[in-house]
């Protein structure tokens, strides 16, 4: 089974030797790529040998997956450079064997095309191939993109890695503490267990059991819906969801306060619940901005 290679291009403005200094020393590149948690260069015997790297990746739970690299060589010609190297890695938890790529800079009129191409090979046979095609290269091929553009904020306009991945934090979690808690109310208690309340309080509204059930039922499938749009809708959709989500919590609480007052005063109320997800949402649209890293915006495949 082969897997396509992985592409990367973003457009940087920046001077090319910025550029090339913030991914040419470790102590800069181990910044913005998500790929690497350290990177270390070797000694070197001689200037004509290439020059070998060590590479670490934490991936959480006190495990990590280390590799060596080596910088094949480096050409320039009418401006512009390209780095060639090759990686490999001798630990069993590394899903990559053996893999080869390039960084090519290209000036252009208004800044530099910074590019990449690398394709490697997987270990564990047919199993590995195809947790390679369907989670691991896109998941790589994702975090490369998204840290070209955090590299790109960080040059363009100061916007240190660190503190992209800090507001980068901080939406991927509110987005999904808030869809998790729309989803949760409505497959829970809208309609596995409609009988611990939501009923009642639709009852207590004027309708009939049999209108209450449907309501119940209807209500729960929107409110999965609308968690799912908080990861479904692209990152230019997100600041309507925000308001959505408060607006429909008012709109829900004085529902319930209107139909069954007595719930308020119970513990972990609709108060309480509703003031958290609207905070979160509030977080959410004070940390949206353009200026937090997007893999969206980097090319995926190479132009025609």
């Amino acid at each position: 089974m082969k897997n396509p290679p992985i592409y990367v291009e973003a457009h940087i403005n920046c001077p090319m030797d910025a550029l090339w200094a913030h991914t040419q020393q470790p102590e800069l590149h181990e910044q913005w790529d998500l790929r690497f948690s350290e990177i270390r260069y070797l000694p070197r015997p001689t200037e004509a040998e290439p020059q070998q790297f060590l590479y670490a990746t934490r991936i959480g739970f006190g495990l990590g997956v280390a590799g060596k690299g080596e910088s094949v060589g480096t050409k320039e010609k009418n401006g512009e450079r390209t780095s060639v190297l090759k990686f490999w890695s001798d630990e069993w938890l590394s899903l990559i064997r053996t893999g080869a790529g390039y960084w090519k800079y290209i000036p252009t009129d208004n800044g530099l095309r910074f590019l990449t191409g690398y394709d490697y090979q997987t270990r564990f046979g047919l199993p590995g191939a195809v947790i390679d095609r369907v989670a691991f290269r896109p998941l790589i091929g994702w975090a490369t993109a998204w840290s070209f553009d955090c590299l790109r904020l960080w040059l363009e306009k100061g916007i240190r890695p660190a503190t992209s991945v800090r507001l980068a934090l901080v939406q991927w979690l509110v987005r999904l503490v808030l869809a998790l808690s729309w989803i949760y109310q409505g497959v829970v208690p809208k309609l596995l267990f409609p009988d611990t309340g939501e009923l009642r309080i639709l009852q207590g509204a004027g309708f009939s059991a049999p209108a209450a059930h449907g309501i119940a039922t209807a209500v729960g499938v929107g409110e999965i819906l609308f968690g799912l749009l908080f990861w479904l809708l692209p990152r230019s959709g997100l600041r309507a969801v925000y308001w959505l989500n408060m607006v429909g919590l008012v709109v829900l609480g004085a529902g319930a306060l209107f139909s069954q007052p007595m719930v308020f005063v119970a513990p972990f109320n609709p108060l309480t619940l509703n003031l958290c997800m609207m905070t979160l949402a509030a977080v959410g649209l004070l940390t949206l901005s353009d200026e937090l890293p997007s893999a969206s915006r980097c090319l995926r495949r190479p132009p025609q």
